[in-house]
């Protein structure tokens, strides 16, 4: 009798949590991401087609997408954000779960409707990293960058007319 994918990804997933500590949120993802590579590959077999080269179209698995009654903005929240294309939910959307999807950052900001300078992360996350930013004085070096750039730019423009 064949395997189904779902029970070849919780024994991947129960293999490596019995090698180290892994907490349920872990266990969780881990599972989410192995089942949708195993779909994948088991996706670009039946077809034929290389993994690298083209992403698989999403012929409905068994977890199903997230209902239409979500809206983009409400997605992102303060503790997590809601991945709109799977529904799981996590401290941040990284390019390699998107790349499960077949989407880079850009085309997910494109596709659900949000601004480039969104960032995909959780707004507890995105305050933490503004603080520690601004610790670092990074808002004043940026000024000064800034200002050290368009300087040079100036003098270069006043050599070139001389």
């Amino acid at each position: 009798m064949a395997r189904k994918l779902l029970e070849i990804a919780a024994s991947i997933v129960r293999t490596q949590a019995s090698v180290g500590k892994i907490s349920p949120e872990e266990i969780e993802h881990t599972l989410m991401n192995t089942f949708f590579v195993l779909q994948r590959m088991q996706n670009a077999e039946q077809h034929g087609i290389s993994i690298e080269s083209t992403p698989v179209p999403d012929t409905g698995s068994p977890l199903e997408r997230v209902p239409q009654s979500v809206a983009p903005k409400d997605s992102i929240r303060d503790n997590r954000i809601m991945c709109l294309e799977c529904g799981i939910e996590m401290k941040q959307l990284t390019r390699r779960h998107l790349g499960i999807h077949g989407l880079t950052q850009r085309d997910y900001k494109k596709k659900w409707g949000f601004p480039m300078r969104t960032p995909l992360s959780a707004k507890s996350l995105s305050r933490a990293r503004s603080r520690a930013a601004k610790k670092r004085g990074l808002p004043e070096n940026l000024v000064k960058f800034l200002q050290e750039k368009k300087r040079k730019a100036a003098g270069r423009s006043q050599s070139v007319r001389t």
